[in-house]
């Protein structure tokens, strides 16, 4: 039978989904690559913000609609956040984010019996669900290392879908890094919250470092780490691994102290960038982007200010905006939100300057030698980016999977 996968959301969920798929084909069962030839269709959902959901159960709707013989298999974090909405869309097999690994074999139950399964578990305190891939369908590997989140910022709902902190162990994701250097140079460590990886004393360095002793990958990456995670240990292996890509994805969220608080955020505005400028003084050309949510409920005019000038400040090499999301069950839920209109505006304000600095970011290496991973051919065009993560755009046909030297 032939099966296909939409994922929504993180890079979490692209691991994930990679897993199931490639269990999959290990049963027999066929990927195609549109749902509209599929006879299984399976929906990998996010909760992260009201469009996201909204994305989610609009897209099944219009595979209920418009293929209503398909098998449908919902899973994630939006099922996870609303499963009564999600039993009202008549889905044959609907989980949250648990089992997800035993979804091959929740179809092959469902095609001997026909029989819907719901099965969405409101435990917090979950062990890790081991998976592990021998590919990856990007040029760059992710390793899922770490699941769940004990932070409650007070507009996330994801520590209350996602279940608490857990580490894959040591030795499996070691294990699993081997696997795939086989075919790919580059591994991107991911998690929910990927800095609190611990497995017996092993943390986040550790398994970078032990990663990089592996000769056939050549990049380590990380989704994204917080800023209170960059400790010591981590500096050190900043300095002196060289496998280690030069870009930090560190979420700041807001430029105020006032806000960073009703956020129930773990740092002030004065720590955040003494930990930048001693990045900085390790790596001088380290790419650091970042996460912004604007509009924050009682966010005033001021606070924008701050976030915007601040943001200028720290010179980060791009900042993905987000406006305020209201998530129910959370602690922000209870705040007063601000008028729709000025959040779009200060969310196209900070938008222009992200903009701004990172063309800014990109000019400093015009002329530079860069090596570049290819990752895609289109034409004649070979496309990828550089360990900083520069897109880089070369007009002539290269290896994909290879690293080159080129002038930027």
């Amino acid at each position: 039978m032939k099966f296909y996968i939409e994922t929504f959301g993180c890079k979490v969920n692209s691991y994930e989904s990679n897993f199931i798929k490639e269990a999959l084909l290990k049963k027999g069962y066929l990927y195609v690559d549109s749902y509209f030839n599929a006879d299984i269709i399976i929906v990998n959902t996010c909760t992260v913000t009201n469009t996201a959901d909204t994305k989610c159960k609009k897209y099944i709707r219009k595979i209920k609609r418009e293929l209503p013989n398909s098998i449908l298999v919902v899973a994630g974090c939006s099922s996870q956040n609303n499963p009564l909405e999600y039993q009202k869309l008549d889905i044959d097999i609907l989980l949250g984010n648990n089992n997800k690994s035993k979804i091959p074999e929740f179809i092959d139950n469902y095609l001997k019996n026909n029989k819907k399964l719901s099965l969405i578990d409101n435990n917090r305190d979950l062990p890790f669900e081991n998976m592990e891939i021998d590919d990856f369908d990007h040029t760059r590997a992710f390793i899922k290392i770490q699941d769940g989140c004990d932070n409650f910022c007070s507009y996330c709902i994801i520590p209350f879908t996602r279940g608490k902190c857990r580490s894959k162990k040591f030795d499996d994701v070691i294990n699993e890094a081997q696997k795939l250097s086989l075919k790919h140079q580059e591994i991107v460590l991911t998690g929910i919250h990927t800095g609190s990886y611990n497995d017996n004393g092993k943390t986040l360095v550790d398994v970078i470092n032990e990663i990089a002793k592996i000769d056939k990958i050549k990049r380590i990456r990380l989704s994204s780490v917080e800023i209170t995670e960059l400790d010591e240990k981590f500096m050190d292996m900043l300095k002196n691994n060289s496998k280690f890509c030069n870009h930090l994805h560190i979420p700041l969220q807001s430029g105020s102290d006032n806000i960073l608080k009703k956020m129930n955020r773990k740092y002030d505005l004065n720590y955040f960038e003494n930990k930048i400028n001693e990045i900085r003084n390790i790596r001088p050309d380290i790419s650091i982007t970042t996460d912004i949510i604007v509009g924050f409920p009682n966010e005033t005019a001021n606070d924008f200010i701050n976030t915007y000038e601040f943001s200028k400040k720290i010179a980060f090499s791009k900042i993905h905006v987000f406006p305020y999301s209201k998530r129910n069950g959370t602690a922000s839920s209870q705040m007063k939100e601000i008028n729709n209109t000025e959040k779009t505006s200060r969310v196209h304000k900070l938008i222009e300057l992200s903009n701004f600095l990172e063309k800014e970011y990109n000019e400093k290496f015009k002329g530079c030698i860069v090596d570049v991973l290819i990752e895609e051919i289109i034409g004649n065009k070979s496309i990828g980016h550089t360990s900083n993560y520069l897109k880089v755009e070369i007009d002539k046909k290269l290896e994909k999977n290879k690293i080159y030297e080129i002038t930027y």
